[in-house]
């Protein structure tokens, strides 16, 4: 594993702390995810097993940390990219959410996260790095739902946060849809 530097808070300052470090100790560190929505479907993948925590689970389209100084619109393109060889999206800046949750492995994922959206009429071109990505597949909003409430097991700790609690932030009138349906 590479050693990457990542922005994360000591007191009220960023300072450039090692990404594992990061998890080992929960410290409150800077991070992305971004949700491809097609329609009323979303983009999601299922982590490499080789990944240091939560392998083999199904998460948002992508996510990760900024490097050291990296700017999170940057960031996000460029992990997009990494993971699934997309290009080209023009991504929506939704919020900035923090959550803290324990990944197993005594890791820790304390994360201020800014969530981009993008919304594509056609399916992307897709070209996995098999070093992190194993499966992608497209699920509809409220299909997604009843997975992680029947098998919550399946899915990282942080898609089940962000459906739980900061979906009418990332997906707006799709999250409020499926809540009260027409």
């Amino acid at each position: 594993m590479t050693h990457t530097l990542i922005p994360a808070w000591r007191g009220e300052t960023l300072e450039p702390v090692e990404k594992l470090d990061a998890h080992i100790r929960g410290l409150k560190h800077k991070a992305i995810s971004v949700f491809v929505l097609r329609g009323d479907e979303i983009l999601i993948q299922r982590r490499a097993m080789g990944k240091y925590h939560t392998p083999g689970l199904w998460a948002n389209t992508c996510c990760t940390h900024p490097n050291w100084q990296e700017s999170s619109l940057d960031c996000a393109n460029r992990r997009l990219n990494e993971e699934l060889g997309i290009t080209g999206l023009s991504l929506e800046f939704r919020d900035r959410v923090e959550y803290r949750a324990d990944v197993g492995g005594g890791l820790i994922e304390h994360e201020v996260v800014d969530i981009f959206v993008a919304e594509v009429d056609t399916t992307p071109s897709l070209s996995l790095n098999s070093d992190e990505v194993m499966a992608t597949r497209w699920i509809r909003y409220g299909e997604l739902i009843q997975e992680v409430v029947k098998e919550p097991a399946r899915f990282t700790p942080w898609l089940r946060i962000y459906l739980d609690t900061y979906a009418p932030q990332i997906f707006g009138k799709l999250a409020i849809s499926c809540v009260n349906p027409a």
